[in-house]
């Protein structure tokens, strides 16, 4: 038979399992911010520009002013995506709240297929709040087969309210620039996989 407990053993058995719910609680709500983090981070970023993120737009500016400002490109890949990656043009100068309209062309230089995907900012970081774009390819998989070679359009504008910062009264330049990963090979649908087994059978 259990001795019965003495009141300081139950107050310890009580306050063990009050620390074991805290920190059950604690552990819990720190998974939830970790899966939280990322969206709001995107989140923050699209609203503030911060870290180079630009902004996406409908429709072009309906504001134009004199103010010109060039815009450079910058391609770059991963190591582990065989893939070349480069703007057709290097820069373009055109009038805050003009539109523009420049392509990427991509070539997969593998002997098979291949999935990418991209990534991309601006700097100085502070312009990306004014830098929009109309048409990207950004964060969208790109599948080319072996020798492939696809143009990939971006349509812009730089707001014309970038002229009214006075942190960004000296800029002349920003640069946009892409960077290919590759991307995760998407699972097989089950009537494929079905298939795969039916062949794999008469052999």
């Amino acid at each position: 038979m259990a001795d019965p407990q003495t009141p300081d053993t139950a107050r310890t058995t009580r306050s063990n399992r009050t620390v074991a719910l805290v920190c059950t609680g604690v552990f819990a709500l720190m998974i939830g911010a970790s899966y939280a983090a990322v969206p709001l981070y995107e989140l923050f970023c699209q609203v503030t520009g911060f870290g180079g993120t630009t902004q996406r737009a409908e429709a072009a500016s309906e504001t134009v002013i004199d103010r010109m400002i060039t815009i450079r490109f910058d391609g770059n890949v991963n190591a582990a995506l065989p893939w070349q990656f480069r703007p057709e043009h290097r820069t373009v100068t055109l009038a805050m709240g003009e539109t523009g309209q420049l392509a990427y062309v991509a070539t997969n230089i593998a002997d098979g297929p291949t999935v990418g995907t991209s990534v991309f900012n601006v700097t100085p970081f502070e312009a990306g709040v004014y830098f929009n774009k109309i048409q990207c390819f950004c964060f969208t998989e790109q599948r080319l087969e072996a020798g492939e070679s696809v143009e990939m359009p971006v349509v812009f504008f730089v707001d014309p309210d970038m002229d009214k910062d006075p942190n960004l009264r000296h800029v002349k330049e920003i640069t946009l620039s892409y960077t290919f990963f590759p991307a995760e090979a998407p699972v097989k649908p089950v009537a494929a996989r079905s298939e795969d087994r039916t062949a794999a059978d008469r052999l």
